[in-house]
């Protein structure tokens, strides 16, 4: 008889949970139609960050350039690539075009692999240009590093705790280089939630949200999606036989 009550009790916390995702509103979503990058929502950012964040602030090998990627068949594809010793790839952001506070963000995509590359799913805080980083805060929604094999992580970068940030986790997911997967963060202003495939994976909720040090998540945050080459996280080893790679990203959804 209790095991009977038990599972009724699971059944219905587990519809409550269902009704209360169904209660959200979509409120923005990308699903990389037609056959270029719609620029009134992405931007393009280029270079190898110099004069002001060379290396891109992690000693990262690559240029980014807008020639790396393609719209194909309603998706994404970031491609890093080598050609007379120069790495190249692709990175966009949603800055100053669409930024949101709170919510469900999610991204359906599929990782590439080989050592030294570094394909991120990620957002930063609107207010950077005012503050800098990292007080203006930091979701890392998906990091891969080829080196580390079935890997994934999920991070938190703020004034208290960045770089080497404590306010990580690294999960194994077996196989998932292949095929497509769901990397999501349920983000609401005491706590964010990290999910692949709608596993939980990560949650952070610290006590003093009060504190922006502890906590910078009260404001707007935009969009990043990149493939990095090497540098401090990816590398420093990068394995020159795998290019090109493509990292593609099938869909983006905000929900509210």
């Amino acid at each position: 008889m209790k095991k009977k009550v038990l599972l009724i009790i699971v059944l219905l916390l587990s519809l409550i949970f269902s009704c209360k995702q169904d209660q959200r509103t979509l409120v923005w979503e990308e699903h990389f139609e037609g056959d270029s990058l719609n620029e009134s929502v992405w931007n393009f950012e280029f270079g190898d960050g110099c004069p002001n964040l060379c290396g891109w602030g992690n000693n990262e090998r690559q240029i980014y350039t807008k020639n790396n990627h393609k719209v194909e068949n309603g998706l994404l594809t970031i491609t890093a690539n080598l050609k007379d010793s120069v790495y190249t790839s692709t990175r966009i952001t949603t800055k100053d075009k669409f930024e949101f506070k709170y919510g469900r963000i999610e991204a359906k995509a599929k990782l590439p692999s080989g050592k030294g590359l570094w394909p991120a799913f990620w957002m930063l805080g609107a207010n950077i240009d005012e503050v800098g980083w990292p007080k203006c805060g930091e979701i890392d929604i998906l990091e891969y590093v080829g080196k580390e094999p079935e890997m994934v992580f999920t991070s938190l970068h703020t004034p208290d705790s960045h770089g080497n940030t404590v306010n990580t986790k690294k999960v194994k997911i077996d196989n998932i280089e292949e095929g497509f997967h769901v990397y999501a963060a349920d983000w609401t202003q005491d706590k964010i939630e990290f999910f692949v495939d709608d596993e939980l994976l990560y949650t952070f909720s610290p006590e003093a949200i009060d504190d922006e040090n502890i906590w910078p998540f009260n404001q707007p945050f935009y969009i990043i999606l990149n493939m990095a080459i090497g540098g401090n996280f990816g590398g420093p080893d990068v394995d020159d036989a795998i290019f090109p790679q493509d990292f593609v990203i099938d869909y983006i959804k905000v929900y509210q």
